[in-house]
C-alpha cells in the first residue's frame, strides 16, 4: 500500500465540512472519511491511507476508478461542451445500446438519479392505470420520493398492507396510496393483489431486495399476476442493472418487468439514470402520440448529458464481453467463500447473504429472506466488522460488498486478510 502528498488544505477539511455541512457529510457516508482519489479497485483518503474499495462509489464504479475507456471518452467530450439541454450524439447511442441490451426496453427517457427514474416509473404506471395506489415491498429501497420513503426501514412493524412513512415531511395521505407486501412470500402478495388489484397503478419491486435473493418462483408469480390484472410491474434495477448480467437482473432471473429504473452503472461514475418499458407506456411522455389529456411531461436540465452519456457507453463497451461478468462473479465467489470460511473458523453466527457481485456478512443464526429476517442480526457486531475491516485497509459502506471489474489478485488477497484478522479481533470486542 502506498501514500499520496497530502495538501495542508486537507489537514482541516473535516472540521470545515461540520461547519457548512448537515451532519459535516454529504448524507452518505458518515464523516470521518474523506476520499482524495481513486484507481482501479483502490481508493486513497486524505491523510494517504490507501484502502482495497467495496463501496464503490455506492455501486457506479463496476469497471474500477479512473478506467482510462472512460476517461478517454469524457476528456473527449468536455472540451466539446458540457451539456445542451437537447439532443446529443451520446445520449442517442447510449439509449440505442441500452434498448438492445435490457429486454423490457423499447423506449427510454433518460433523468439524473435514481430516486427521479423510479419516482417516473411510478408516476407512468399510474397514468396507465388512471390509479393511484402502488404496491411496494417492506425493506425495498426506490429512492427518495413520497412513496418510495414508505415502509422502506419502519421502526414499528405493522400489519400488511399497512404502509408507514419513514420520514418526517410526508403528507400523511401518501400512506393511504401505498399498500406493502413481504418480499419473498408468494401467498401473501397473492391475497393482497386479489384484495386490491383494482385500485392499483403499480407494482414495483427490487428483483434483488437489498441484497436479498428472489425465492424460486417469487418473480414468476409477480409477473403472472401483475399479467392477470394488468398492471404495470416495475423492476427497481438501479442497482442490479448491468451488474449481474448485461441484461440486468431480469435477464439474470429471466423474468421480464413492463417497466424499469436505471442508474448507477449507466452513468460510469457520472450522474445519469433512465426509466425505460414497453413502448406503448412510454409513449404517454410523446404528446403527439396520446394527446393532452394523457400526456405526462418530464424535463430535466441535465437529462441526457452528453459527459454522462459518453462515461456510460464507454462502460458498457467495457462490459460487452462475456468474461467481464465471469471475471466479477469468480472475485465474489472466492471473497463470499473465504468470508464464509473466517465466520466459521473464529466462532461467528452468520449468514453471507446475496449474489457473487453483491453481498454481505450479517450476523445472526436465522434464515434471512424478507426485511423482518434482516432486523435479527446484530447491528452493533456488523458495524464493528465494517470498522475493523476500515482499519486493515478495505473500505466499505454500512452494509454490501461491491464488486467491481478492477479488482485483483492482490486487492483479494488484501482483503481476505482483513477479513479474517477482522473475524479474529471481532472476538476481543
Amino acid at each position: 500500500m502506498t501514500e499520496i502528498e497530502i495538501s495542508p488544505l486537507n489537514d482541516d477539511l473535516s472540521l470545515r465540512a461540520h461547519a457548512v455541512l448537515p451532519g459535516g457529510h454529504f448524507g452518505n457516508m458518515a464523516s470521518d472519511v474523506i476520499i482524495a482519489r481513486g484507481k482501479e479497485g483502490r481508493i486513497w483518503d486524505n491523510r494517504g491511507n490507501e484502502y482495497v474499495d467495496f463501496l464503490l462509489g455506492s455501486g457506479p464504479m463496476f469497471v474500477g476508478h479512473a478506467h482510462p475507456k472512460v476517461t478517454e471518452a469524457v476528456l473527449n467530450q468536455v472540451p466539446n461542451g458540457t451539456t445542451f439541454f437537447a439532443n446529443n450524439v451520446h445520449g442517442i447511442k447510449l439509449a440505442e445500446e441500452i434498448c438492445a441490451a435490457v429486454n423490457c426496453i423499447e423506449q427510454i427517457r433518460f433523468v439524473s438519479s435514481g430516486s427521479e427514474a423510479t419516482l417516473y416509473a411510478m408516476r407512468i404506471a399510474r397514468a396507465y392505470r388512471e390509479r393511484d395506489k402502488v404496491l411496494k415491498f417492506e425493506g425495498g429501497y426506490h429512492g427518495m420520493s413520497d412513496y418510495s420513503l414508505m415502509s422502506l426501514a419502519p421502526k414499528t412493524l405493522s400489519n400488511f398492507p399497512q404502509a408507514i412513512p419513514d420520514s418526517p415531511g410526508i403528507p400523511k395521505k401518501v400512506s393511504e396510496e401505498v399498500i406493502v407486501a413481504p418480499f419473498n412470500d408468494t401467498d401473501m402478495f397473492k391475497t393482497i393483489l386479489e384484495e386490491h388489484h383494482e385500485q392499483l397503478g403499480a407494482v414495483i419491486v427490487e428483483p434483488f431486495q437489498r441484497l436479498i435473493p428472489p425465492a424460486p418462483g417469487f418473480l414468476e408469480v409477480l409477473r403472472d399476476m401483475t399479467l392477470k390484472y394488468d398492471i404495470p410491474l416495475i423492476f427497481d434495477e438501479i442497482v442490479t442493472g448491468f451488474r449481474f448480467a448485461y441484461g440486468g437482473a431480469q435477464e439474470f432471473y429471466s423474468v421480464t418487468p413492463d417497466l424499469c429504473s436505471l442508474g448507477k452503472i449507466i452513468g460510469g461514475g457520472f450522474p445519469l439514470a433512465a426509466v425505460g418499458g414497453r413502448k406503448d407506456l412510454m409513449q404517454l411522455f410523446d404528446k403527439d402520440a396520446v394527446g393532452d389529456k394523457h400526456f405526462l411531461p418530464q424535463i430535466g436540465t441535465l437529462s441526457g448529458n452528453p459527459v454522462a452519456s459518453a462515461a456510460g457507453l464507454a462502460t458498457l463497451e467495457i462490459l460487452q464481453p462475456k468474461s467481464a461478468y465471469e471475471t466479477v462473479f469468480d472475485t465474489g465467489r472466492v471473497l463470499m467463500g473465504e468470508l464464509e470460511a473466517a465466520m466459521k473458523d473464529y466462532g461467528h453466527s452468520a449468514v453471507i447473504l446475496g449474489e457473487p457481485p453483491l453481498f454481505d456478512v450479517f450476523f445472526t443464526n436465522n434464515e434471512i429472506s424478507d426485511y423482518r429476517g434482516i432486523l435479527k442480526a446484530d447491528t452493533k457486531k456488523g458495524s464493528a466488522f465494517n470498522k475493523l475491516l476500515r482499519s486493515n485497509q478495505v473500505f466499505k459502506g454500512d452494509s454490501k460488498f461491491y464488486v467491481s471489474l478492477a479488482h485483483n489478485e492482490d486487492d483479494v488477497n488484501i482483503t481476505v486478510k482483513a477479513i479474517r484478522e477482522a473475524a479474529r479481533a471481532l472476538n476481543d470486542i
